[in-house]
Order: C-alpha cells, then sequence, then structure tokens
C-alpha cells in the first residue's frame, strides 16, 4: 500500500513541477512578448495601398440577443469597405435572429450584409459545418471569423491584416478577446482572470520563445488558399478551431499572435452554462489530442510535436496527477483528523515525513506559481491589477480552478463513451445573456 503511495506521490511532484517550470518560463516569454510589443508601435497607415480583401464570417444559431450588436460593430471596422464581405449564417435558428439581422441590413442599406440561412435539413451541425458553408461563398483573400456574441474593437482587422505582411509562413493570426460582462458576477470575474492568464502570458509566451500559436473560436483571420487547400473546417470536431489550426502547421505555416487585435466577447453567467460550454471544450481537445498524438512519433517539424505535447499535459497529463495530488492532500487532512481524535492509529505516522513536506511544498509551489501567472498577466493589463483582482486570484485556485477538475472527468467520461458506442458528438451553443 505504501509502496503505491510513494508511486503516486514522486509521479505527482515530477509532473507538478514540469507544469510550474513550464509556467515559469511562460511567464519570462510573456514579459518579452510585452516588452517587444511596446516597444515597435504599429503605423496602421503602412500598407492602405496593398490591404487584402477580406470576407468576414459570422456564424449564427439562435443569436437573436447579440447578433445585431456584433453586426454593428462589424461595419464600425476601420478597414476599407470595398474590401470587406460580410457572411452571416443564420444556421437553423428557431429564434428571432433573422429579425435582428433583416434590422441591420435596413439600418445600413449602403452596406451589403450577405445571410445564408439553413433550417433543419442542410444546417444545425455545428458551428464548422455553417462555417464551410460560408466557405463556398468567400470572395476575400483573408477569411475572418467573428463568433455572434464579438464585439471586435475599431482596428482589430488592421492590426491582423498588417501582423500577416511580416511573414509569409502566416497562414493565420489570431487576436485577443476578453471578456465583455466580467464584473457581472463571481463566476465572470474568474473567467476574466483566466482569459488574462492565456491571452497576457500562455499565448505571447508561446509566440515569443517558440513562433506557436493556436487558431481560437473568434477574433482570428486566415488565408483562403491555403484554407480550402486542407479541406476547411472538420465537422467531427466539436473544437474546429484547434483542429484547424494543426491541420495548418502540418503544412508547415504558423499561427501568429497579434494582442492589439482586441475583440470583446460574452462569458457565461452561469454556472451551468459554463460547464457545458467547457466540456464541450476540452471533450473537443481530447479528440484533437488523441486524433494528432501519432505524430508525436513521426518526422514532423518539432514545434508541431511541442503543442501536441503541451495540449497533451494539459489536458491529460497534469489533470491526472493535479487530481491525485488533490487526493493525497484530502488523504493527509483526513488522516490528521483521524489520528487527532484516535491516536493509537497513527496513519500519519505510516507514511514519510519527508513525503509529506515534499509533498506540501510542491502544493504550495503550484499554487504560488498560478496566483503569481494570472499577477503577472494582471499588470499588463490596464486596469485589471486591483486589490479585488489579486484576491480572486489567490481564492480562486480553491474554487473557480478546481471545476475544471469536475468538467475534464465529465469530458473524458463523454468522449470515452462516444468512442465505445460509436455515437456522434454534439456540438452545444452557449446560451446568451
Amino acid at each position: 500500500m505504501l509502496n503505491v503511495y510513494y508511486i503516486i506521490f514522486i509521479v505527482s511532484i515530477f509532473s507538478i513541477w514540469t507544469s510550474v517550470l513550464i509556467n515559469i518560463i511562460l511567464v519570462f516569454g510573456a514579459i518579452g512578448y510585452v516588452a517587444h510589443e511596446r516597444k515597435n508601435k504599429v503605423n496602421l497607415d503602412k500598407y492602405n495601398d496593398r490591404l487584402p480583401t477580406v470576407t468576414i464570417m459570422i456564424p449564427a444559431h439562435n443569436e437573436e440577443k447579440v447578433i445585431a450588436s456584433t453586426l454593428e460593430r462589424i461595419l464600425e471596422l476601420n478597414y476599407p469597405q470595398h474590401l470587406i464581405q460580410i457572411i452571416v449564417i443564420n444556421d437553423n435558428s428557431s429564434d428571432a435572429t433573422g429579425v435582428q439581422i433583416k434590422k441591420v441590413q435596413d439600418n445600413s442599406p449602403e452596406r451589403r450584409i450577405n445571410v445564408i440561412t439553413t433550417n433543419k435539413e442542410n444546417g444545425g451541425r455545428g458551428k464548422a459545418h455553417a462555417l464551410n458553408l460560408a466557405l463556398k461563398q468567400a470572395k476575400g483573400e483573408w477569411i475572418c471569423i467573428f463568433d455572434a456574441d464579438a464585439a471586435p474593437e475599431r482596428n482589430t482587422l488592421k492590426f491582423l491584416i498588417i501582423k500577416s505582411f511580416e511573414d509569409k509562413r502566416f497562414a493565420a493570426v489570431f487576436g485577443r478577446n476578453k471578456a465583455r460582462n466580467r464584473n457581472r458576477n463571481f463566476l465572470t470575474k474568474c473567467i476574466n482572470l483566466e482569459l488574462i492568464a492565456s491571452q497576457r502570458i500562455v499565448n505571447p509566451g508561446k509566440w515569443y520563445l517558440f513562433k506557436l500559436g493556436q487558431i481560437p473560436g473568434t477574433n482570428f483571420i486566415i488565408n483562403r488558399t491555403i484554407l480550402q487547400k486542407v479541406g476547411g473546417w472538420d465537422s467531427r470536431a466539436i473544437t474546429e478551431d484547434t483542429d484547424l489550426g494543426f491541420t495548418i502547421m502540418k503544412r508547415n505555416y504558423l499561427i501568429a499572435y497579434e494582442s492589439r487585435a482586441e475583440a470583446y466577447q460574452q462569458e457565461p453567467e452561469k454556472l451551468s452554462v459554463y460547464v457545458k460550454q467547457r466540456t464541450r471544450w476540452a471533450k473537443g481537445n481530447l479528440y484533437v489530442v488523441f486524433k494528432n498524438f501519432p505524430d508525436l512519433f513521426s518526422g514532423l517539424a518539432w514545434r508541431i510535436k511541442f503543442d501536441i505535447l503541451f495540449y497533451w499535459m494539459t489536458y491529460i497529463w497534469f489533470l491526472l496527477f493535479v487530481l491525485i495530488s488533490d487526493g493525497i492532500l484530502l488523504f493527509n487532512i483526513v488522516s490528521g483528523v483521524i489520528d487527532f481524535i484516535y491516536p493509537g492509529l497513527n496513519l500519519l505516522g505510516q507514511t514519510s515525513l519527508a513525503v509529506n513536506f515534499n509533498f506540501n511544498l510542491s502544493f504550495l509551489l503550484m499554487y504560488v506559481i498560478f496566483v503569481l501567472q494570472i499577477n503577472v498577466g494582471l499588470a499588463s493589463d490596464k486596469g485589471q491589477s486591483t486589490a479585488e483582482n489579486v484576491l480572486i486570484s489567490c481564492v480562486s485556485y480553491f474554487t473557480y480552478a478546481q471545476v475544471f477538475i469536475f468538467i475534464s472527468l465529465k469530458a473524458t467520461y463523454s468522449y470515452i463513451s462516444d468512442r465505445i458506442f460509436k455515437r456522434e458528438a454534439k456540438w452545444y451553443k452557449t446560451e446568451r445573456f
């Protein structure tokens, strides 16, 4: 029994320290990215005579609450109107999404908004299917994707396009997403901190150090010719964005990050909605991880293998051993309580003092790095480094972050069940508020 305990302990400690090391490296990478960004200002008029045509695609399924404001923000983008084609996919909506789109069309008769309307027979099969339908009508040199709840800043598209001029290997460029309803409740405040950590630490760190980026679900551009060459989006992938990212990286292209291309998005305000959304993301990423895992042993470039390994460690390895380490911590707490009530049992005495010391030290270090990572992101984001956010960052590890364990277990069970019973994965649309 104790030998098993020690083996689990050693593997858990190794996993935790590996996670700590990776996060420290990303923090330093993010610092380098921010320093480089502040030093190198972008001239938004630099390529005015060479700007390419862009097709903006907005998939919308039952989005009556947000689609009008999103379209209005897109119509206000600082980009030549004659170079923009707008396509909205009203995908099998049963609400007033179509009515809201029509209102925007009527209010802006000088701008052409193309609408693809599907029903239950030719639509309603998820975001990837909807985007593939729009791709058939796309004319732009670049495709730009915004979700139906997006609120891009006026210069967002320009920042994305200007970044694409830096290197011909850039098949896609993605921007930074921010929570538009971040102050609604404790959940949205925690999601905001998660976004800051990913958008100000993980993404810039990976890009600055390794030239690694991944396509998000919204606020990105992708070269239409390359997209068509790879066959568009995989309709079987419920995280079609990540799957597409790996697909184009395998063609030796890069996915660049431009943090100045900002867009706001609406985050879940209820725990039930959040769990459904993140379960879909986790399940979809499991599909991508296992789909691409064999490529770890192929002749592909190291960059792709690194990102596959990063996803595998994030969604499987680290999660598994953080779960085990939580179990060991709980075991120590329960054992301590039992020993206090029944001193003769001496459960803690049966485990090595060194084991418990090293475990608790590693657990503490992981917590400190978690909080530090968030606060480095807060410090680099204007208006975010507040006393309230610092306090929430300290509390969120024991509350918000632990919910992810439940979500991942739920997603793993669902993924395995689908594979065993050969069920088609269902795409869940996030509820709007």
